[in-house]
């Protein structure tokens, strides 16, 4: 994919396309190291969860089964009663199947640097509570084999609703606790200090670092780093502009120039801000100009996708165009207006010429509009519209004064680095509120209005 798919010339390089550098080097090797540790830890908490989730469903069942198998012929026969709690056991069971895979089989969003406390929490009582009932089991049924079989069943029972408890408790600790806003949270990308403002419950410092990562990639504009190089060419191509003659000889030292020049600089300080005015404002006339243009071309090219439409109907059946080839057909009508644009702009890094005729051959086959079709460009959008291969950072680094797996706080700042820039997020407490309340007598509002006789009322 060519990002200068407008270009009538052709630049052959002696770099490949394959070449890498140091930089990516290094990162390549630092994802191997870490992708290698974050897979086995996230591999077995899975595998400590999953035999743990097999070991509590099989347990119900087998106090029922054992004493079955072990002592069938000394076992009480199991009366009406009995025959109703297992369908009770039968239902529980299945109801705690469904809601355990409700909330806990998910598909991972992330992985975080440190274990989840509530959820490591749950799995510890968990198994202590499984521990606890097969070791009353064992005492004092498997030894003495008892023969009361009603009774068995109804310890089963037990077990199946103290599990259901559970997972109520997990509910509330993993779902409920985090709903209600208790803090403030505001986003800064380092760079060009975009923000935004966010309402989050109570949660860890790496539990709110991913909600924060993923409505940046939702709500924040694309990193654009060509917009930042306005301001340090400017900065340059104002330095450029001063010259110094040594009037004193090649002997003299540096230090007179530097005063030299700081001086020059300072007398033009006054009028640089003229110049960032009539600048900012010949780009936006270029941007109209451009923007105008572009419009007009793509209405241009719709009009003569509706006759080619109109053609087509008269055609035989076999000779349709596809979207595909309608797109390849009008494209070079507006091709040249919209790549003016997109560098006027700064945008044709985001969108390759392969990108562009995919996104008109779905709006050919929508039915959509010239203003739908150009919405992508004329508004730059959030980072989750463009190429998931030019925005996209696997890794994240947590950088947080305070443990992560501690909760918010208020004034708690922690930052999230990745290749090109950071997040800088910080934390304020939302204020208790008190309200109070005035009573207003409705007589206050009455008034009596007197007229005399001498007015011209």
């Amino acid at each position: 994919q060519d990002d200068n798919w407008g270009e009538t010339t052709t630049a052959i390089t002696g770099t490949s396309e394959h070449s890498i550098s140091q930089e990516d080097i290094a990162r390549i090797s630092k994802d191997l190291e870490d992708s290698v540790g974050l897979d086995c830890k996230r591999y077995l908490g899975l595998t400590v969860a999953a035999v743990l989730g097999l070991l509590v469903f099989l347990t119900p069942i087998a106090f029922i089964l054992l004493p079955q198998i072990l002592w069938r012929d000394d076992l009480e026969p199991c009366g009406t009663v009995c025959e109703g709690l297992f369908i009770s056991v039968a239902f529980k069971l299945l109801i705690l199947l469904i809601g355990t895979w409700a909330l806990f089989f998910r598909q991972p969003k992330a992985d975080l640097p440190r274990v989840f406390v509530f959820r490591a929490l749950l799995l510890v009582l968990i198994f202590l509570f499984v521990f606890s009932y097969w070791l009353f089991y064992g005492v004092r049924i498997l030894d003495s084999k008892d023969t009361n079989y009603q009774g068995i069943v109804q310890y089963a029972v037990s077990l199946v609703d103290a599990l259901l408890f559970i997972h109520y408790l997990a509910i509330v600790l993993l779902e409920l606790r985090q709903l209600q806003p208790m803090f403030t949270v505001k986003v800064v990308r380092s760079t060009d200090g975009e923000s935004r403002y966010y309402s989050l419950g109570h949660l860890s410092i790496q539990r709110a670092a991913l909600v924060v990562l993923e409505n940046y990639y939702r709500d924040f504009t694309v990193y654009n780093p060509a917009l930042l190089t306005a301001s340090k060419s400017r900065a340059a191509k104002h330095m450029a502009g001063l010259k110094v003659y040594n009037v004193d000889g090649p002997g003299n030292n540096a230090s007179g120039q530097s005063r030299a020049m700081i001086a020059a600089a300072a007398r033009r300080r006054d009028s640089s801000h003229n110049e960032l005015y009539y600048e900012e404002a010949d780009h936006e006339r270029r941007v109209r100009k451009r923007r105008a243009r572009l419009v007009v071309a793509v209405e241009e090219a719709f009009t003569h996708i509706k006759r080619l439409q109109a053609e087509e109907q008269q055609k035989a059946p076999g000779e349709m165009m596809d979207p595909r080839e309608a797109a390849q057909a009008i494209f070079p009508s507006m091709a040249r207006a919209l790549q003016k644009y997109l560098r006027t702009t700064r945008q044709q890094q985001y969108h390759s010429m392969e990108s562009i005729l995919q996104h008109l051959s779905f709006c050919i086959t929508n039915n959509m509009t010239p203003k739908a079709f150009l919405e992508r460009y004329l508004n730059p959008g959030p980072t989750l519209q463009y190429d998931r291969d030019r925005w996209f950072s696997k890794q994240w680094t947590l950088v947080s004064e305070e443990a992560v797996t501690s909760g918010l706080q208020d004034g708690v700042v922690f930052v999230l680095k990745c290749l090109d820039f950071s997040l800088v997020v910080n934390v304020k407490k939302i204020p208790f509120i008190k309200l109070s309340e005035e009573f207003i007598d409705p007589k206050s509002h009455k008034f009596v209005l007197r007229l005399q006789s001498e007015t011209s009322v």
